[in-house]
Formats: structure tokens, sequence, C-alpha cells
């Protein structure tokens, strides 16, 4: 199980893990209300290295990014239920609208992406090819998402 820390704490546990031979992994989303395709990217994020750091996007990057309404939870209940994941090292919340920032100060040696991207449609894959790193597409096929169980749910008890 991991943690929730502030950037600099994880700059110095992954600068910590490199040191050790591990591979570091970075992965990020929303993760707004928990869903099985979340867990299966983060499973197969984390079989692309030895140490998975996750970026969870801060409450005012997820409105701008999903729109009014979102996000359903705030940020550090959403860091801490993916830190409570079995494959999550550390969690880290981060304000920007895509991970650049993490990249560069985190320089993981794998940043993975979920399967509504290709390799060559990840916006900071030129940021991982800088760094000497992977561009990596991982989990199952986009068939979950956060819209989908919002909706089932307005749907089965609007009522």
């Amino acid at each position: 199980m991991g943690r929730v820390v502030n950037l600099d704490e994880a700059a110095a546990a992954t600068a910590e893990a490199k040191d050790a031979n591990k591979r570091v992994v970075l992965a990020n989303g929303h993760f707004d209300l928990i869903h099985v395709g979340h867990v299966r990217y983060l499973e197969g994020a984390r079989a692309e290295g030895d140490f998975l750091v996750v970026g969870v996007n801060a409450d005012s990057a997820t409105r701008r990014l999903k729109g009014e309404g979102r996000p359903i939870l705030p940020a550090p209940d959403r860091a801490e239920l993916v830190a409570a994941l079995e494959v999550v090292d550390l969690v880290v919340l981060f304000e920007e609208d895509n991970v650049a920032t993490l990249l560069d100060r985190l320089r993981p040696n794998a940043h993975c992406k979920g399967t509504d991207y290709t390799e060559e449609t990840v916006p900071e894959r030129s940021i991982m090819t800088d760094l000497g790193g992977d561009t990596r597409i991982v989990g199952d096929p986009k068939t979950h998402s956060t819209r989908d169980l919002i909706q089932v749910i307005l749907e089965r008890f609007s009522h």
C-alpha cells in the first residue's frame, strides 16, 4: 500500500528507488470514482517496473478537463483511494493539465497511459524520449469510464 506525498518527497523517493536499480514508472489520471478500468490500468503500469508513482489531478485540473460537476470526490480522497491499492508505491497530486512537470522532476524510466491513447498520441511522449525513458500503453480496452458509471447511477437512482 502506497502513501500520498508532495512533489519534493516523490522526487527524493524516486531518486532513491533508481539508485537501488529499481525501474520507476509514472502513471496518472483523475481517478474520480475508482472502477475496474482504473485498477487494471494501474496493474498494467506496475507490471512495467518495480516502483509505481501515480499522479492524481488536482480538483481544479479535473474540473477544467472533465467539466462542471467534476470531480465528484475531492483530490485528497481520490489520492488516498489510489494509494490504498496494493500495486501503488506513491501518489502525488498535481495542479497542471498534463504531467510534464512530474516527468521533469521525477524522471521515471517509463510513463504509462491507458488504452485510450497510442504511444504516438501521448502528449508527453517527447519529454520521455528526451529523458531516455519509455512511453507505454497499458490496461484493458477502454470500456469503463467514470462518465459511464455516473450515467448508470443517474439512470438507476434518479427517480
